[in-house]
């Protein structure tokens, strides 16, 4: 049903103009445009499908990004728990040097 959902209702009833027109002697333009051109959202349709197995690499995907993070969430963790001792013997060691 999605499919018929764009299409225009055509009537059966409804005929064709058959009326001649006269064709002038005089030169005419030639006619540049194509009678078949295709809408974007045609365009859009034709992409790549990829073979093999997708799905076994999207979890290969996932599973790296998941370790990826997280690994660099530890390292921060690390980094910051330095940069707080760090902050906390500065301020020791000023402490000590006042009292």
């Amino acid at each position: 049903m999605a499919k018929n959902r764009n299409k225009k209702k055509r009537n059966a009833d409804v005929s064709m103009d058959v009326t001649e027109e006269a064709v002038s002697d005089l030169p005419q333009a030639m006619d540049t445009s194509e009678s078949g051109a295709q809408h974007p959202a045609s365009v859009t349709t034709l992409k790549k499908v990829k073979k093999g197995r997708p799905m076994k690499r999207s979890k290969n995907v996932r599973k790296m990004k998941a370790i990826a993070k997280a690994i660099s969430t530890n390292e921060k963790k690390v980094e910051k728990n330095l940069k707080d001792d760090s902050k906390r013997s500065r301020t020791q060691s000023a402490k000590t040097l006042y009292d």
